[in-house]
């Protein structure tokens, strides 16, 4: 860098909106409400504060809460104190929250009273490097004693008014700790930096249409790829962030009407609840809506649209800081009629502004090491491929995994998918989901796609499941609408009408509730191990 250089970091995106526009309303959390003055004075109070609690520069300072002012202060607080934020799964068990604060070496914990408690005794020798725990305020403000835990008032106590600069020395130094949901083994820690969060940011300003004026809903956890980025891309647009603890379709419609809400992102199930709920109806005012986290399905699409909202389909996972691709329109999609229109906004699209190119690639490589493409033609799979500002730095403690992720100079995804003619990349499957029967591949996400065009199916997950003749077949778990009544057999001619009838499932089961992450991915790992019980390998 050179002398006119200056390091890119997230914080400045809180200094410019303080200085431009200190009267506006920054943060909205139940009744309290922050300035963007009253909420960069209270990350400089939170900075000095953690410094006061012994975060030392690059050390790590770990939060386990709901969506709240106080976790949005925290992602500039600590990287102004110098330390890394290590956000936490609200679902997470007690030693899962010991394994990812020991790993991430946190020094501090921060959390919510009823999570804090959900730990039970949780304390050393479990967590080898925490060294205090604070207690964060409920909504209202007031705060809950928790045995063993230091009061945020307390903590905010040892902080003090005095400026600090807003910037970084080194734009590559890690700004947050993400670490992967662990579904499939120990969870990793996905190293984001400054310039990434940055970049990143600037790339969900651009595609998520946020301005001044915008009022974001946050359906999305804060604590998931730092909310997509969303925690520093709204704050550089200076828009007004509504915190919203517990995702509920009453809910959400009651701050959409009351506080004129214009954006607000979720996976698909958060696209459901919010179309599916009583209190929906046709709105009076514009609203975008991006999704993200599995392909949603033409349904779900076509049923936000009646409501007179926008989808914004965007692709990403935890090492690519959450959004990578967009689904972006194209001028010639307004002739086609909804069916066909969702369809296409259904594809994961292209990389992002400020994003590099997706490569759809085959398994064999050429016999110089490089990574050959699949053909452009919507049919041949392949493994999704990205790489540049926006993907990780790599995975923390973790240098083998680090160098298996990008081999061929590309980070691999793991999720498969296709290559349309026009550049639009398709999701067909994550690589450990496809079903191999009779020699067939069978993508579980068409045939769950096919399945939730029934308007009895209020959600669906497929997988596959051991079957002697064929060696594996797929079978779908059911979740209906309310008030409805279908078969098996009626879901399953359904299903053969709409693809090829080998790709049907086996069977069908009806169930209350799937399994979800808290960012509302099905947890397929969970269904399989019922299916597979009792067998050493789970692929016939």
């Amino acid at each position: 860098m050179t002398g006119l250089d200056t390091a890119l970091t997230p914080l400045r995106f809180l200094e410019r909106a303080a200085s431009v526009h200190p009267d506006k309303p920054a943060v909205i959390d139940g009744e309290r409400r922050l300035t963007y003055r009253e909420f960069a004075a209270a990350v400089t109070r939170a900075a000095h504060a953690l410094r006061a609690s012994g975060l030392t520069e690059g050390a790590r300072a770990a939060f386990l809460g709901t969506n709240s002012a106080e976790l949005l202060i925290a992602h500039y607080a600590v990287p102004l104190a110098g330390g890394v934020l290590v956000p936490l799964n609200t679902r997470l068990s007690p030693p899962e929250v010991a394994y990812i604060c020991n790993h991430s070496g946190a020094t501090l914990l921060f959390g919510d009273p009823d999570l804090l408690r959900g730990l039970g005794s949780l304390a050393a020798p479990e967590l080898e490097t925490v060294t205090e725990v604070i207690a964060v305020p409920l909504q209202d403000g007031s705060e809950e004693t928790v045995e063993g835990t230091t009061s945020y008032a307390t903590f905010a106590a040892r902080g003090t008014d005095t400026p600090l600069p807003w910037e970084v020395e080194d734009e590559n130094t890690v700004i947050s700790l993400n670490y992967t949901s662990g579904t499939t083994g120990r969870p990793k820690g996905v190293m984001y930096t400054h310039r990434g969060a940055y970049l990143n940011s600037l790339g969900e300003v651009h595609h998520q249409g946020f301005d001044a004026d915008t009022t974001y809903l946050w359906t999305l956890p804060m604590f998931h790829c730092n909310g997509w980025c969303t925690t520093w891309a709204l704050t550089a647009a200076s828009g007004t962030h509504v915190c919203l603890r517990a995702v509920r379709g009453p809910e959400i419609w009651r701050l959409i009407d009351t506080h004129g809400i214009d954006h607000l992102a979720g996976a698909p199930t958060v696209l459901s609840a919010i179309a599916t709920a009583e209190e929906a109806h046709v709105l009076e005012h514009p609203l975008t809506i991006v999704t993200a986290g599995a392909p949603p399905s033409p349904t779900v699409i076509n049923k936000i649209h009646q409501l007179q909202a926008t989808v914004v389909h965007v692709y990403g996972l935890t090492e690519s800081y959450g959004p990578y691709a967009v689904c972006e329109p194209q001028a010639a999609w307004a002739d086609l009629d909804a069916d066909a229109l969702a369809k296409k906004m259904a594809r994961q699209g292209v990389g992002m502004l400020t994003s590099e190119r997706l490569r759809v690639v085959k398994d064999a490589t050429g016999a110089d090491g490089e990574l050959a493409d699949v053909a452009g033609d919507g049919v041949e799979m392949g493994e999704i491929v990205m790489r540049g500002n926006c993907v990780m730095a790599g995975y923390y403690r973790d240098e083998a995994g680090t160098a298996d992720a990008f081999r061929g100079g590309w980070f691999h995804t793991g999720d498969l998918g296709v290559m349309h003619p026009d550049g639009y990349v398709q999701l067909l499957d994550r690589s450990k989901d496809v079903v191999v029967s009779g020699g067939e591949n069978i993508s579980t996400i068409e045939v769950e796609q096919a399945l939730a065009s029934h308007p009895a199916v209020a959600d669906v997950a497929v997988i596959g499941v051991p079957d002697e003749r064929w060696g594996e077949r797929p079978k779908a778990f059911v979740v209906l609408t309310p008030g409805t009544e279908v078969t098996g057999e009626d879901l399953l001619a359904h299903v053969k009408s709409q693809i090829a009838s080998y790709k049907a499932p086996r069977s069908v089961e009806f169930i209350l509730e799937l399994p979800k992450t808290s960012t509302g991915k099905i947890r397929k790992n969970e269904l399989r191990s019922q299916e597979w019980e009792g067998l050493e390998a789970r692929i016939n």
